[in-house]
């Protein structure tokens, strides 16, 4: 039984008089003995909660920052009317901060046998899944005085997807890609390895891609046009460990290195490679092989949306024998990683030959804002002390990707907004050149 609010302040009222008039046992029980059975009566007459009925149905994915529906149908199988509070619970991370109170929580009145749907609307603040806790309901009597409360279990379950916001500089990589491709009017011609066709020479070309049997043959200039490389396998290498629990701004360097993972794969799915996804610290922690082009999208969300960084060191050396077993042929090899001095040159460079040896290696990693900005701070000797501890901060990764790319790895280094359409660069850069 849970009293209300109507119950105290009636024991309040009936306080004054039998203090002012007839204070003592005789007139507190003249006040309290009719309230006692009047809050007896309503909790009988309430609605019992045990016996309701519930069934969940709406959204079960979402893609972070966009809203997801659950509704509820609760279905009153009793002879009396249901006037109640229904507290939807879901973990905290299901709504903006302070927004739980308002969101959760619904009033509703069910006449006997009828059912109500109500609706919950849930906008996740991070990602992973989201599973529905109990349903309480508190039923009011008639009178408002009492309640019958209880709990029940109705399992559902909401899984917030990567927000994938580097998507809007798909369409101009795609663009640059259709460019080398061949397939646009502009006079780039695509590079590669191979032949595609003869086409009639225009101002510009380059003069080494003549032919010259085809232009005796045919008795004006031709030139050859070549291809880009198609189905190339292309291995993105999540690091999920300790370096991607890092936060910059407000997210973590793994959302970010997902989301430029995520251009990467819609990029080269588009130009006709295959492409896989290896997440790893110390074991693998997530896979996607296999996947054709029109499903490999979701499967990479799928995929990424329970994934977190783990708090320890990451083995790079099993790293590198897990990337090679999912590798078997020469591949372009993408780890999306970390670029500090200790866990780069104690832990990467001394296995990287393994992967450089066979593949096309291509670093990526999530550079700080806060350093840029620090770095450029003047003013006062607090910023001026700041801005060297930037300095050399930044010069240390520099140091450190001119190491990797001592051993041929190309290295991408930018901050979370510019690090996907950087990384989807560097790949075009790469298949112009041939090189996968």
């Amino acid at each position: 039984m849970a009293l209300t609010g109507r119950s105290a302040l009636l024991a309040a009222l009936g306080s004054i008089p039998v203090g002012v008039f007839a204070p003592g046992w005789t007139g507190m029980l003249a006040v309290n003995a009719p309230l006692a059975l009047a809050i007896l009566c309503d909790y009988a007459c309430a609605a019992p909660v045990r016996k309701l009925q519930f069934t969940r149905t709406g959204d079960t994915s979402v893609r972070l920052g966009d809203k997801a529906e659950v509704s509820l149908t609760v279905t009153n199988p009793s002879p009396r009317r249901l006037r109640a509070q229904l507290r939807d619970a879901w973990p905290p991370s299901s709504w903006p901060a302070g927004a739980e109170e308002a969101v959760s929580r619904h009033q509703l009145t069910i006449p006997a046998g009828e059912r109500n749907r109500l609706t919950t609307v849930l906008r996740p603040t991070r990602r992973g899944d989201r599973h529905a806790d109990r349903v309480t309901v508190r039923s009011y009597g008639p009178l408002g005085l009492a309640a019958r409360q209880g709990s029940h279990e109705v399992p559902w379950s909401v899984r917030a997807l990567p927000p994938f916001t580097s998507r809007k500089h798909l369409p101009s990589r795609l663009a640059r890609l259709r460019e080398l491709d061949g397939r646009t009017s502009v006079l780039t011609r695509g590079e590669g390895t191979e032949f595609d066709s003869l086409r009639a020479y225009v101002p510009g070309d380059d003069t080494r891609s003549i032919d010259w049997r085809a232009t005796a043959r045919q008795g004006n200039v031709a030139v050859r046009t070549w291809r880009p490389e198609r189905d190339r396998h292309v291995l993105i290498v999540l690091d999920t460990g300790r370096t991607s629990a890092g936060r910059v701004g407000d997210v973590p360097r793994l959302d970010a290195a997902m989301d430029a993972g995520l251009l990467l794969a819609a990029l080269a799915s588009r130009a006709g490679d295959r492409v896989d996804l290896l997440a790893y610290d110390r074991r693998v922690r997530a896979q996607v092989q296999g996947r054709s082009a029109g499903e490999l999208l979701a499967a990479l969300v799928n995929t990424m949306a329970p994934l977190e960084p783990s708090l320890v060191e990451t083995d790079a050396r099993g790293l590198t024998t897990a990337a090679l077993t999912h590798a078997p042929r020469r591949s372009l090899i993408v780890l999306l990683t970390g670029l500090d001095t200790a866990a780069t040159e104690e832990g990467l460079l001394p296995v990287l030959p393994q992967l450089t040896q066979r593949h096309t290696v291509l670093v990526a990693s999530v550079a700080d804002p806060h350093i840029q900005q620090m770095a450029a701070g003047r003013g006062d000797v607090d910023a001026v002390y700041e801005s060297a501890a930037a300095g050399q901060t930044q010069q240390q990764r520099r140091r450190t990707a001119e190491k990797l790319m001592r051993h041929g790895v190309t290295v991408v280094d930018a901050i979370p907004e510019e690090l996907a359409p950087a990384l989807a660069d560097a790949y075009l850069e790469l298949k112009a050149a041939g090189r996968l």
